[in-house]
């Protein structure tokens, strides 16, 4: 069983080797959803994740026992990147199998980091068979989560939070594998019993979620997330018993949720968080998780690393979701003029247009009509009801989309 006693032999080895992200207090998020809200920023972290820490103490106390040909490890993205850091600042070899579909800037960035990168597997589970068969020739294998090691060093960010926050009521972690919430969940509940730790999962791959809810660790189907970090199907072994006992609750998050929160945290904290760093933020957007009023808690963004072509798409959707963009379908008099009044008219309710589409040439449509699609840029819900209404109340008979 690992011990509070872990978790500090942990921070002790990693300390000065990652760094000691801030907790910050955020005024609009509190005022937003009633109590007092904190952000741990580890999208801050070196290689831009908390995955750092445990592969930093997992090479560091085994670093005698690591086999002449380094160490092996998979991972589609911020795993990979923590063990070829960590493995080069202790001079030790480091091969990361990504997936096929691992994106490239991943890649490049191990690389960068001192990996080599060998691209094998359809999945992550793929990827970790591979890994374990190389591990076999002469490499040490370091697992993403399953692995006392890597938890006690996970659970540091747990320390500092305490250090910094005393009396925290609330931690509302990241849940994928486990790796993360089953160190913090330990620590904090050691040092602080009362304290409320929550797990938040993706609704795509909700393995910790049903596992919690049947009192056995339970593999799930997955579909794909903007929260690929925390795609796990299955919670890890030794994580689960820490989950079971430590852990008071685990809420699941969609899709447009989490968009949703990427889009806020970059808005109104200027932070770059990924789908995994920012889904603790989606749990109180979609009100799976409430705020009691004077309460302390603490949103732990666990990373930052977003792939850029993605990132478009991920505000996209959180535009959306906020009501921010604004899509319709209207049918106009195809005279001369139609669309100009038209045009007119969302001019003077102060939206933006940002994109338009006309056609005539659509089968059923009568010859004297032309169809307009448009998309506008609106302020919000409120805004969105006061458009339609007017475009309504003037005959245009929107078809929202």
């Amino acid at each position: 069983m690992i011990s509070i006693e872990n978790v500090q032999e942990a921070a002790k080895s990693i300390k000065g080797k990652v760094i000691r992200t801030p907790l910050v207090s955020s005024p609009s998020l509190s005022k937003m959803f009633g109590g007092e809200i904190y952000l741990k920023l580890e999208n801050l972290q070196k290689t831009g994740s908390f995955k750092i820490r445990g592969a930093t103490h997992s090479i560091l106390r085994n670093r005698d026992k690591i086999a002449s040909g380094g160490v092996v490890a998979a991972s589609a993205g911020n795993h990979a990147q923590g063990v070829a850091l960590a493995a080069k600042q202790a001079h030790v070899q480091a091969t990361i199998v990504m997936p096929e579909w691992a994106s490239i800037s991943k890649q490049e960035a191990t690389r960068g980091y001192g990996g080599e990168v060998v691209i094998a597997g359809q999945s992550l589970g793929e990827s970790l068979k591979k890994a374990e068969e190389i591990a076999g020739e002469d490499k040490t294998f370091i697992h993403p989560f399953d692995d006392p090691d890597i938890i006690a060093g996970q659970g540091t960010v747990a320390l500092e939070i305490l250090e910094d926050l005393k009396e925290v009521d609330s931690i509302l972690v990241p849940i994928g594998g486990g790796g993360l919430i089953s160190g913090v969940a330990l620590a904090a509940k050691t040092i602080r019993p009362q304290v409320n730790i929550i797990g938040v999962q993706s609704a795509a791959c909700p393995s910790a979620y049903e596992s919690y809810r049947k009192g056995k660790n339970t593999r799930v189907v997955s579909e794909q997330s903007i929260a690929d970090g925390i795609s796990v199907k299955q919670v890890g072994e030794l994580n689960f018993p820490i989950i079971r006992d430590f852990v008071d609750d685990v809420v699941l998050v969609e899709e447009d949720h989490i968009a949703a929160a990427i889009l806020l945290l970059l808005e109104r904290k200027k932070i770059l968080a990924e789908g995994a760093g920012a889904i603790s933020l989606g749990a109180l957007l979609n009100g799976s998780v409430t705020v009691p009023e004077k309460s302390r808690t603490v949103l732990l963004i666990s990373g930052g690393n977003v792939d850029s072509s993605l990132l478009g798409r991920m505000l996209g959707q959180g535009l959306l979701k906020n009501g921010r963009i604004m899509r319709f379908r209207v049918r106009l008099d195809d005279t001369p003029g139609s669309l100009a009044k038209l045009l007119a008219l969302i001019s003077s309710l102060k939206a933006n247009v940002l994109h338009i589409y006309h056609d005539r040439n659509i089968r059923g449509l009568p010859i004297y009509e032309t169809r307009v699609d448009l998309e506008l840029e609106t302020r919000g819900p409120a805004h969105v009801d006061e458009i339609a209404g007017r475009l309504n109340a003037a005959g245009y008979g929107l078809e929202l989309r």
